[in-house]
């Protein structure tokens, strides 16, 4: 098999050693080329360039955003994407069952690939970019631009570092009472251009086509349940972002039950084929894990079988190698 392996030397956990290594581990029964990225979107650029030359693999040491950009560097191609952890928090890694060791993921992909589990999955795509596990908008998106203006905390402080930055959004950086926005749902099969019969509207939405939201240590938040990777949309909208639907949200997270379905001032919404978000003023947003800016209008839109997926732990492969 034909591997590019794209490594991102600036995320949290990649080291000169464990690029090396996995590097060597992947060669051993495959062509591996190594090209490492430099600037914001490079990866996507090396990705396309893989799939043009006919690379059947694109392995991505790196953290969330990284496999984001090689993601919508591969939508519509036959060339596959495997994950390796290389970030603070490794979500979409982790979701799929790799292991948060990257020498010990590197083991479990060459048996996934042996086995040979690849598979066709969807992706969301919101504004034209994809994502893999999801898209917060509002609140969410705030606590996620903190964190980035401060990246050598988020290396160091980890998870610990995400509560803080939630904290100081939420009473100094997140106007709540300015910041609303309109949330109109499309459901698999509905009637096209049928308005939404029961529209949200809050300060806070995650779109997700994984779960879970994010991860806490070694805990999921499991917000949606209903989210996978075979399924359509979840949106999950806050009507307020007050101290105590925080903590009732994050509670509800943790117990890993039915996640925030069922739970008042939440609108929680499966089974959707698309979104529109619009705002009353510029909505900051996130994608995977990555703050990409404000816009007035978001659209969302399932994409099934939108890419080939390593996974490890789903027996029956559907795509050929």
């Amino acid at each position: 098999m034909k591997i590019l392996l794209l490594v991102n030397p600036f995320s949290s956990s990649v080291t000169r050693r464990s690029q090396v290594l996995i590097g060597k581990t992947l060669s051993a029964d495959h062509e591996v080329t190594v090209s490492e990225t430099r600037r914001r979107d490079h990866a996507t650029r090396l990705a396309q360039g893989a799939a043009v030359d006919g690379t059947d693999l694109v392995v991505v040491l790196g953290g969330d955003g990284t496999l984001n950009e090689a993601a919508n560097g591969l939508a519509g191609s036959a060339t596959a994407l495997a994950p390796l952890p290389g970030g603070s928090t490794n979500v979409f890694s982790r979701t799929i069952g790799m292991p948060d060791d990257p020498i010990d993921a590197s083991l479990t992909l060459l048996e996934a690939l042996e086995a040979g589990r690849l598979h066709r999955r969807g992706m969301g795509k919101v504004n034209g970019r994809y994502f893999l596990f999801h898209t917060g908008v509002g609140f969410d998106a705030a606590v996620v631009e903190q964190v980035e203006r401060r990246a050598q905390w988020k290396r160091w402080g980890g998870h610990a570092w995400f509560i803080a930055a939630t904290v100081d959004t939420f009473f100094r950086h997140f106007d709540r009472d300015a910041m609303t926005f309109t949330v109109e749902h499309t459901e698999v099969g509905a009637e096209p251009g049928r308005p939404d019969p029961s529209p949200a509207t809050g300060v806070m939405t995650v779109v997700l086509n994984s779960s879970p939201y994010t991860y806490l240590g070694p805990r999921p938040l499991d917000v949606a349940p209903d989210a996978t990777l075979d399924r359509p949309l979840v949106a999950i909208t806050m009507e307020k972002a007050s101290a105590a639907s925080l903590v009732k949200a994050a509670a509800a997270s943790l117990s890993g039950e039915r996640g925030l379905g069922g739970i008042k001032g939440i609108s929680y919404r499966p089974n959707l084929a698309s979104v529109t978000v619009t705002g009353t003023s510029p909505l900051p947003h996130q994608v995977d894990g990555d703050h990409l800016g404000e816009t007035d209008t978001l659209r969302f839109s399932h994409e099934p079988n939108s890419i080939t997926l390593v996974l490890p732990h789903v027996p029956a492969p559907d795509v050929a190698t």
